[in-house]
């Protein structure tokens, strides 16, 4: 009798299960999340990163459930989304007409040619491509060029801080992160965030700085960030500068390259 008053029950989730969710906000907004039903999940759960709004629903949870649970956070969501900015237009073959770059905007021209090709010179970057060109391929072609950009950056400033190390970097890896902006393998791989190169250069160059202290104290004692002064005396105003500027940043280059 209670499993015909209670109804059928929701068909146990054995995989995670994705799909969109938009809803309008009380105060007019309309938001768009990644619905996720994850068999692992105890509890509705609402999460904002710069890749966007998630919701996390258990295997028995009902959409209604998780469109209240929305609904009722709806302050806090508004508030954390605000907290990006503005998100970035996607990268638009023949009409995106500038893109980030060292905490400026880098003029962007088209023109159709039979191969892709990009250019960057004084006046800004060009973008030789086949009128029905790939998305995915301008894509990679645009991430090669954010990574060449960080690269050259890196390989201007490190020299300059390798004497008093106890060794450099044993390799330097660029990738898209969700939190963190650089981190130091046990091995000495040096991981860095490639959304840094669209921060100003200073701040990317303190992260450097930052993590190429870990080849000497691994830690955060008062010890490592002797070394870190020593070596970068503003390394306070750059901190201060990702608490306020480090999301947007993220979200800037993730929505570009379209990047999860």
């Amino acid at each position: 009798m209670f499993r015909l008053l209670a109804g059928k029950p929701r068909a146990r989730v054995r995989t995670i299960a994705r799909d969109s969710l938009s809803i309008t906000l009380p105060d007019g907004q309309c938001v768009e999340l990644l619905r996720v039903r994850h068999p692992r999940a105890r509890r509705l759960r609402l999460s904002v990163d710069e890749r966007g709004a998630r919701l996390t629903l258990p295997p028995r949870a009902s959409d209604a459930s998780g469109e209240r649970f929305v609904l009722e956070h709806a302050d806090w969501l508004s508030a954390q989304l605000a907290g990006f900015g503005a998100a970035p237009p996607p990268l638009q073959p023949f009409v995106t007409d500038a893109v980030p770059l060292r905490d400026a905007l880098l003029p962007l021209a088209w023109r159709e040619g039979r191969f892709l090709r990009l250019d960057h010179d004084a006046d800004g970057l060009r973008i030789t491509a086949p009128a029905d060109v790939r998305l995915p391929s301008l894509r990679r072609a645009m991430r090669d060029f954010y990574e060449a950009q960080a690269r050259a950056d890196v390989g201007r400033w490190m020299p300059r801080y390798l004497p008093g190390l106890p060794r450099p970097p044993s390799r330097v890896r660029l990738g898209m992160t969700s939190s963190q902006w650089g981190s130091l393998s046990p091995d000495g791989a040096l991981s860095l965030d490639l959304a840094l190169v669209v921060a100003r250069p200073s701040a990317f160059e303190y992260v450097l700085v930052h993590e190429l202290c870990h080849l000497i104290h691994a830690d955060h004692s008062r010890r490592f960030w002797r070394e870190v002064e020593a070596r970068f005396p503003a390394w306070r105003e750059e901190r201060d500068y990702f608490k306020a500027e480090g999301r947007r940043l993220k979200a800037s280059l993730r929505v570009l390259l379209a990047a999860k």
